[in-house]
């Protein structure tokens, strides 16, 4: 297993942490007051990321991306992250890897469009009578009805819902579950956003489909293989929400490493007392055990072994140790930590949010057990 960085990973970090603090960090404060994440932003920070070259950086380069492996993409992915969720996720698009399954018609009215920045996606699939069972209880339908397909049903947690341009629909169409590409314009879906405990300039919707006609031809592969579809990206988003963890986990580290050396008490910094220093210490190791976790997990991704244990075990401990440290960072800012004026306390509330998406805390020890023990919890 490598340990270090060659000499392209040095440069993409380097890049990637120099834009962040340019161009996102300035934003942050705004977005955190108003809750709102202004159009005129996002296209001037799009245009300087993809001067940067790192807009679509997740996609491969026969298709304009960078083309970058698993790995270099989560070293990416952990500078992108200690920013504004909103700022990077919205501002520097990355389009879902199940548009690449499309044809080139699809590629060229969908996916082309996402990279060049003209066009915003989202993947719309949990439900919600449907969590962690997603795809088990998959209630949107889509029937054919000449060469159309009719589509009702409602999507929650949809992330970048409200700014995107088509939904890459997870439907039951009899046949098993298949993606739909569903165009704001041309088909018609409202969306509603939801408010949360934090991100909220970043999209969180719900989405609603009313009897909405497709054309057959907006299918992606074939009917009936979403559930593959889904489970390749699965593996790559639990990746990605670990690196995001452990991204916030680093930066309550970097805040709490530099109040604790400029805070004094008794004389002497705050750094200097143990109970601080201990959080410190302790901090600092399971962000970097997670981050060892999360790049074995990524190794074996690019080597295309079966890693649904190792991805699982990244998930949990990245998201959870971002849990940890950000309460840990509130502790030593001491009342300094729950007030506006420092960051840790919306690094917080931020971190609570990881534990759920692509799977609980809970659904990701279930599936290590498993491939322990042979015995599922769910049939």
């Amino acid at each position: 297993m490598q340990f270090g960085m060659t000499e392209e990973q040095s440069m993409i970090v380097d890049t990637t942490r120099a834009f962040v603090e340019k161009e996102l960090y300035p934003h942050e404060l705004e977005i955190e007051r108003t809750g709102h994440l202004d159009m005129d932003v996002i296209k001037d920070v799009q245009a300087k990321a993809m001067e940067a070259g790192l807009y679509a950086a997740n996609m491969p380069e026969e298709v304009g991306g960078a083309g970058l492996d698993t790995l270099s993409w989560l070293m990416y992915e952990k500078e992108l992250g200690r920013a504004n969720y909103a700022l990077h996720w919205t501002c520097v698009a990355r389009p879902s890897n199940i548009l690449l399954a499309g044809t080139e018609e699809q590629r060229e009215k969908y996916l082309f469009p996402c990279i060049r920045g003209e066009k915003w996606d989202c993947l719309a699939m949990t439900e919600p009578g449907a969590g962690s069972d997603a795809l088990g209880s998959m209630r949107t339908t889509a029937r054919k009805d000449g060469g159309d397909w009719v589509i009702s049903g409602e999507k929650t947690w949809i992330s970048n819902g409200r700014f995107a341009d088509f939904l890459i629909c997870t439907c039951n169409t009899g046949e098993g579950l298949t993606h739909i590409l569903v165009d704001r314009k041309e088909h018609g879906f409202e969306t509603r956003d939801i408010p949360k405990i934090g991100l909220n300039a970043q999209s969180t919707s719900q989405v609603f489909l009313d009897e909405v006609r497709v054309p057959v031809e907006n299918t992606i592969g074939a009917e009936g293989r979403g559930l593959q579809q889904t489970l390749v990206v699965f593996e790559r988003a639990r990746v990605h929400m670990a690196m995001w963890g452990i991204a916030l986990a680093r930066r309550a580290l970097e805040e709490s490493i530099r109040y604790a050396q400029e805070r004094n008490q008794h004389g002497k910094q705050i750094a200097g007392h143990q109970m601080i220093a201990d959080k410190i210490a302790t901090m600092a190791t399971e962000i970097d055990a997670a981050r060892l976790l999360t790049h074995r997990a990524a190794g074996m991704i690019d080597r295309d072994e079966r890693c649904d244990t190792e991805c699982a075990m990244a998930k949990w401990y990245g998201t959870e140790i971002a849990v940890n440290a950000t309460r840990q960072a509130v502790q030593i800012h001491g009342g300094n930590g729950v007030t506006r004026e420092f960051i840790v306390e919306r690094l917080a509330r931020e971190a609570i949010i990881g534990p759920i998406p692509d799977g609980t805390t809970e659904i990701q020890k279930l599936l290590i057990a498993r491939s322990l023990t042979g015995v599922a919890a769910f049939k």
